[in-house]
Order: structure tokens, then sequence, then C-alpha cells
């Protein structure tokens, strides 16, 4: 099974964002892939953090849901549709949602960031508690690609942060993140906690980030990344829009599993 990981420098203008999302979709769709995740925010990254606001939906409902939908369908992918606004439980907060739709075009996975970003150094500070609620569910989602199934965790940026979201999924084949990394944290951190993610859960691990000087002069660290259960880095886009892809081995997984048999050594 071939999964690619969508990188974009998304803008205040969602049409745009939609745009150049369907199009590299389609390349990815076009080298093979079969399942394909884009980044965090990837319809919108506003000129302030309320932006969001003003394009949030009602669960199963609305245009974002819909150009995800309905490009899962056209291309014959699954679609793990980065991070939407979904309505939440007042009108000054939304959800920060994934979605992961199958090539019908249905929803098959939801998952709700439950780890809020906060950061302050100098002139630069977040507080996604301002616009985002927080979820309180792990998710994860199986499919069975010509006989053989597979398993997949669904995570979101700031949630790489907290190993202990990762073990109560379980056992997983693969753990997506979708992401919006900022220079400064990515720089310090992306890279190893990526890596330590899928070392840890002797698990792939599929990375889709922003990745570049967006409008709101926000830049993001970007380096997208495949990573395999040994903690190999199989492919890597620095910034910049694109796409990097890896295939899935179950082969793999159940060698690395066998020879250093982790998972089954735990105790807590």
């Amino acid at each position: 099974m071939k999964i690619s990981t969508i990188q974009m420098v998304s803008t205040p203008q969602v049409d745009q964002n939609l745009s150049v999302a369907s199009d590299l979709i389609s390349r990815a769709a076009g080298a093979g892939a079969d399942m394909i995740v884009l980044p965090e925010y990837f319809c919108l990254f506003g000129l302030h953090d309320t932006d969001k606001l003003a394009h949030q939906e009602p669960y199963g409902h609305g245009r974002l849901q819909d150009f995800l939908a309905n490009i899962a369908l056209k291309e014959n992918v699954y679609i793990v549709g980065g991070t939407i606004p979904i309505s939440g439980k007042d009108a000054d907060h939304v959800w920060n949602t994934t979605l992961t739709f199958d090539p019908s075009g249905q929803v098959i996975a939801r998952y709700d960031k439950i780890h809020l970003f906060s950061f302050a150094q100098g002139n630069e500070s977040y507080d996604e508690s301002r616009t985002l609620n927080s979820g309180s569910k792990t998710c994860t989602f199986k499919i069975n690609k010509e006989g053989v199934p597979w398993t997949f965790g669904l995570s979101i940026c700031y949630d790489i942060r907290f190993p202990e979201l990762y073990r109560q999924m379980g056992q997983v084949d693969c753990h997506i993140v979708p992401a919006a990394f900022t220079f400064t944290t990515g720089q310090a951190h992306w890279d190893i906690l990526l890596r330590a993610r899928a070392i840890e859960n002797q698990s792939y691990l599929a990375a889709s980030a922003q990745g570049g000087t967006h409008l709101n002069s926000r830049k993001t660290w970007g380096h997208s990344m495949m990573i395999d259960p040994w903690g190999l880095v199989l492919d890597s886009l620095e910034s910049g829009p694109g796409f990097v892809s890896m295939d899935l081995d179950k082969n793999v997984l159940q060698e690395i599993r066998a020879k250093l048999p982790a998972l089954q050594h735990r105790k807590l």
C-alpha cells in the first residue's frame, strides 16, 4: 500500500488553497498513492487566528467536507483531510478536525485535536485555546487493501509531544500526523519527535506539514516526511508545496516487531 503526504504553504484564500490541494492530490494519485494526507489548516491559513471561525462547518455538511469527499471519489483514493474547522460548543470556538474519506467519498474516521498548542518567546506567541475546543477521544481506523488489513492512527501537530496518546491507540501499523509546526519549534524538535513516535510504537509514520512563509508572516517548518518502524526517514520535503511517499510493507512491520519485541515487553 502506498501513502503520500502533501506539503503546502496555505494562504487566507480558501479558493486558492483548494486549487493547490486538488492539483497536488491529483499528482500524488497519478504517482500511485492509495492514501493521501493533507496538512493541518490546508484549507485556510488566516491573517488572524479568528479567521477560521468564519469558515466553520457543521459536521457532515459544508464546502470543505464536500471538497474532500468529491476528490476522494474522483481520484479513487483514501483522503486524510488535514484539518478543517468544525463547529464547536460556541460561536467563538471550533474543533480542529481531521476527517478521513474512503474512495467512495464516505467519512470513515473523525479525530478532533486533543492537545492545544501554546508558545511564547519574544515577539512570537500562540495560544490555540483562544479559538479551538480540545477533543477528548483517540481515533484509529482500519482498511483492507487487496486482502491486507491495515490499522491507522490519527493525531495532529502538537499531539506528537504526548507519547501517552499514541500508547492509548494500541498497536497501529501507521500513524498519520497532519501538522503546521512553527519554524522555531520545528527546527528544534520536529524530526526527533516524529522518529521517536515511530520507533517506540514500531509503526510507520506519515507526517504532512505546512512549509514556508505565509501571508500572515508566520513561518512554518515543513519537512513533511515518511518514517519506517525502525525510525529511518524514507522520504522528506524540506519546504514549499509538493508531496512525499512511501510503501507500507507488512513484512517489514512483522520483522521489526519480531526481532525487537518491545511492544510485548511493556509493563505499564
